[in-house]
């Protein structure tokens, strides 16, 4: 009697993006396009499940969708792809008219109960000012105009509006304004919802888009209730999970050499200060989050990428210009390929696990690019030179570094 072996089931891949806002998706694009050339066999439109979380979700859903992170730095970099897929960041700007409007037809009647509460009930003035928040709108900003864009890039043919018409599993993350608790859109009783309405709903950041009515439960930004949710996607038996955070607070640490560097945060005001609270509190969050998934999961290889914590350049970007953002996406692109050549040694041990491995002479060329930046009008001819020459020697101290690591262990083993 022949016994048949089974062949040993092809391991299973996941991607998990966090959000960040416009400065987020264009980190992860750039990213995803740097990961997916410098590591052979991996193509992130065929992973297993995708898991994405307010920007990250709008990512993730164009990848299940078949959208490959070159496609995608067209459509949201380059801008050169054709409608729907060229995607414009002023998509994300519009005025929501509407409910100023709704606002202030309550003005009137806010107004004579606060007068009515300090003239008659002597009531304090602020309590009479509480009341007048009202007035306020839950939202500076509409997001109906991103979920129409998204909607007819899911409409063509091949694609899908439709979570459970996808061929891959896709989980997109929001939190209930009322309750607090995370909805997983994607999943069974959450799967009936148009995936640019869920792409809606999780990047609702409050204060600047209003939540989302969905059924009847009002929606905001997945990031409320936890940064990245991996959980959600490593508990769908994922053997191999790349994950993405944009958003890392800013270090100004004595002798930087990351450049420019900012003397200090305060002189940047508000807008400054709340960034970097917003972050600290998210990055905080997240090391929690990823000491519970290596003890719930250790058996599971998650590759984590993030910026450098004294990274001035994604902390100070201006993603609503066109050659910022082609200078932001290439800034992600080039970092990831140094930290890959850095943590190589490892890497090829963790990849080689499921399959795949790292493209070293790919990652050794200095001439290759995401974007071509050198003839940017903004750049004279030394500073282009100064870039490409930053940029190769970034390459070789890391390949270098990796040679160190590769001595040391080999004299470790013969001593």
């Amino acid at each position: 009697m022949t016994v048949r072996r089974s062949r040993p089931r092809p391991p299973r891949i996941g991607l998990a993006l966090a959000g960040g806002g416009p400065l987020g998706a264009i980190y992860e694009v750039g990213a995803l396009c740097a990961l997916e050339e410098s590591i052979v066999g991996l193509d992130f439109t065929a992973c297993d499940g995708f898991i994405g979380v307010s920007a990250g979700g709008i990512i993730s859903a164009c990848l299940a969708n078949g959208l490959s992170p070159r496609e995608l730095c067209a459509g949201f970099i380059e801008n050169s792809s054709a409608p729907p897929d060229h995607f414009d960041p002023a998509v994300l700007l519009h005025p929501n008219w509407g409910e100023y409007g709704e606002r202030l037809r309550r003005l009137p009647r806010l107004l004579g109960e606060a007068a009515w509460r300090v003239l008659v009930e002597r009531r304090s003035l602020l309590g009479a000012l509480e009341l007048l928040g009202q007035a306020l709108p839950a939202g500076l900003l509409t997001s109906e105009k991103l979920a129409a864009q998204l909607k007819q890039m899911f409409s063509l043919p091949g694609r899908s509006d439709d979570f459970r018409e996808l061929k891959r599993r896709l989980l997109l993350v929001a939190t209930d304004l009322d309750s607090g608790e995370a909805v997983a859109f994607g999943t069974p009783g959450w799967d009936h919802v148009p995936i640019s309405r869920a792409v809606q709903a999780s990047a609702a950041l409050p204060g600047l888009y209003p939540p989302v009515e969905i059924d009847g439960r009002y929606l905001v930004d997945g990031a409320l209730k936890k940064t990245m949710h991996g959980s959600l996607l490593l508990d769908q038996g994922i053997d191999l999970l790349f994950m993405l955070n944009p958003l890392v607070p800013y270090e100004a640490a004595d002798g930087a050499t990351i450049k420019p560097r900012i003397p200090k945060l305060i002189d940047g005001g508000m807008p400054v200060v709340l960034s970097q609270m917003l972050r600290s509190l998210i990055h905080s969050r997240l090391e929690l989050g990823m000491r519970g998934y290596a003890r719930s999961h250790p058996n599971v290889d998650i590759l984590f990428f993030e910026p450098d914590h004294r990274d001035a350049e994604l902390f100070l970007a201006n993603t609503f210009s066109y050659r910022h953002r082609r200078e932001l996406a290439e800034h992600a692109y080039q970092t990831i390929r140094a930290n890959l050549l850095h943590r190589a040694p490892k890497l090829q041990e963790q990849l080689a696990r499921h399959g795949l491995s790292l493209d070293m002479d790919r990652l050794l060329d200095p001439t290759r690019r995401l974007v071509d930046i050198w003839d940017t009008p903004s750049r004279t001819r030394l500073q282009r030179s100064l870039l490409h020459l930053e940029e190769i020697l970034t390459l070789l101290e890391s390949r270098a570094e990796q040679a160190r690591e590769a001595t040391e262990a080999l004299a470790a083993e013969t001593a």
